[in-house]
């Protein structure tokens, strides 16, 4: 059965940078499209970045733009999103997302930017 487990979240301060990764399982990672999404307390999910199969084209919310990059190691069945320069806004829960289908979402992995 699909598996996504998402590790890396912590407690970083403002201007600060992390690596979150997601590792995916029980599918054919490397014919689907991935998405990092996020959710603050007392806000609805939101999609933060995505990236094609191949890892050839990405998006991302403009909100993060020039400040977060995803990308993926489809050897390692993984996806990752370093997020760079962060604010006390980035704080949020993240989750990686498999498009395929309904969607698959992992657990989610908690950001805190805080002095």
């Amino acid at each position: 059965q699909v598996q996504l487990v998402e590790s890396g979240g912590g407690l970083v301060q403002p201007g600060g940078s992390l690596r979150i990764s997601c590792e995916a399982s029980g599918f054919t990672f490397s014919s689907y499209a991935m998405s990092w999404y996020r959710q603050a307390p007392g806000k609805e999910r939101e999609l933060v970045a995505t990236i094609t199969y191949a890892g050839s084209s990405t998006n991302y919310a403009d909100s993060v733009k020039g400040r977060f990059t995803i990308s993926r190691d489809n050897a390692k069945n993984t996806v990752y999103l370093q997020m760079n320069s962060l604010k006390p806004e980035d704080t949020a829960m993240y989750y990686c997302k498999l498009n395929r289908g309904r969607g698959y979402w992992g657990q989610g992995t908690q950001v805190t930017v805080s002095s």
